[in-house]
């Protein structure tokens, strides 16, 4: 018998080292990436490893991000189903070992004369994976629970951008109340000098009504502007997890500093530092685990199953009767209408169209980096447009109120100068907005800070 069992021991050896995975490797697609991100930004640093923190200095608006990584529940899902994908893979890598079982049974009948059965049973059983159909199998699952890491990832990058674009648009609508507010007490000044100018006779009286019917008009934008802000902060209030309420502030719009460049880096770290493109690359990975899997599953399966036990009638004897037993199946696939080949067909198709959403997300991330670059270069050209414009126009508006005192011209050249003060002011608050916003766009599209603030999980 121990001559048997030697035997045994050495053909399992044997199968195990002539067994092999079928199938080719996973290659990443040959992208053609172009030498540079942009033609005028050849940078080697990485923004990777510019921290969130160290971009957005507000304080406030860091306990706001902080407060949403916490307790936003699309990020608690998330981490939630990284936890489902890691147990998934475990089920996966299980499959790879022997699994034992155990078994007690207890039998009697009730008849003339009464017949007792007792058993305990060890049972192993392992399907040898000859041709890696398991290792697949693994390999999929480990792409899967990649995939979630790489989705969490993004998930952040994307929180982190929406929160301090809330912001940014906060501020930035408390500055455009501000103005409003502001132009509010100067038509309320505006009617009150028209009624002495109209009551010394020194007007007629439509300068009057048209001051009253100004500064009317005034009035109607603070309750919109109110609203908005309302809504603004039940927006980032929802992202942070908590319920509708009054949000902090911080620095005001023109205090806020942001850089006004960031490091583009190389094309090649681009793919390893945006998320969504590592979301994408899994997905594919998976696909291609898949072809494996359909293609081993043309060969024949080999199980080993080992049996030990004690059975007996009588309970006084059955510790004296052991039993095992040892077999081996082998399943070969021989006719079912070609399904095993058609699905292996699937599979391929299916990881075809992985490979070619693949090079579109990237193609998509270099359209964006592209685009946000055009758009932060732009930005700054339009804030400074704004602010040259609003310097000309409060400059228009001090020399049109002297010459309306003096009598040199009408109230309504003064209401143009006023109306394009106005203008040019809530004009370089939405460019000094604008240009906070591309910076914010530029770094999560360039995938800021996944080097410092999300370290890629093994």
């Amino acid at each position: 018998m121990g001559r048997i069992q030697n035997m045994i021991g050495m053909a399992v050896l044997v199968l195990l080292a002539a067994s092999c995975k079928l199938g080719k490797e996973y290659a990443r697609p040959d992208l053609n990436l172009p030498e540079t991100i942009d033609e005028q930004a050849a940078d080697s640093v990485s923004v990777g490893a510019i921290s969130w923190k160290t971009l957005y200095r507000d304080t406030v608006l860091q306990q706001l991000i902080c407060q949403t990584l916490e307790n936003n529940k699309d990020m608690k899902a998330a981490v939630a189903r990284i936890r489902e994908m890691e147990a998934s893979r475990r089920v996966a890598k299980a499959d790879l070992f022997p699994a034992i079982n155990g078994r007690l049974f207890y039998d009697r009948e009730y008849d003339e004369s009464p017949d007792f059965a007792y058993e305990a049973k060890l049972e192993a059983s392992w399907e040898v994976d000859l041709w890696g159909k398991l290792r697949w199998a693994d390999q999929a699952a480990l792409s899967d629970y990649l995939e979630t890491v790489a989705g969490q990832r993004a998930l952040r990058l994307s929180l982190v951008s929406q929160v301090a674009q809330a912001y940014f648009e906060l501020i930035a609508l408390d500055q455009e109340l501000a103005i409003v507010k502001q132009t509010l007490q100067a038509r309320q000044e505006d009617v009150r000098i028209a009624k002495l100018r109209f009551e010394g006779g020194l007007t007629s009286e439509i300068p009057w009504r048209q001051a009253q019917l100004e500064l009317a008009q005034t009035r109607t934008l603070p309750p919109g502007l109110e609203q908005q802000i309302r809504i603004k902060e039940n927006e980032i209030a929802l992202l942070a997890g908590r319920y509708p309420g009054r949000v902090e502030r911080g620095s005001k719009l023109d205090e806020q500093q942001l850089p006004t460049e960031l490091p583009v880096g190389l094309p090649s770290e681009l793919l390893e530092r945006r998320p969504d493109i590592a979301e994408a690359e899994f997905r594919l990975r998976r696909a291609h685990a898949d072809v494996g899997i359909a293609f081993t599953s043309l060969f024949p399966r080999l199980s080993l199953t080992a049996h030990y036990g004690l059975e007996s009638s009588q309970l006084s004897t059955f510790l004296k009767t052991p039993y095992y037993y040892l077999s081996a199946q082998l399943l070969e696939p021989l006719f079912n209408m070609g399904k095993n080949r058609a699905r292996l067909r699937a599979k391929k198709a299916a990881y075809e169209q992985e490979v070619y959403a693949y090079e579109k997300t990237v193609l998509e991330a270099f359209s964006e980096v592209s685009d946000a670059l055009v758009v932060s270069a732009k930005s700054r050209e339009i804030r400074r447009a704004r602010e040259r414009l609003q310097n000309a126009a409060r400059s228009n508006l001090k020399l049109a109120t002297l010459q309306y005192i003096s009598g040199s011209i009408s109230y309504l050249d003064v209401l143009d100068a006023q109306r394009a003060y106005f203008d040019a002011q809530v004009g370089l608050n939405h460019a000094v907005r604008d240009e906070l916003l591309a910076t914010v766009q530029l770094y999560k599209v360039l995938g800021g800070g996944v080097e410092v603030d999300d370290p890629v999980e093994e």
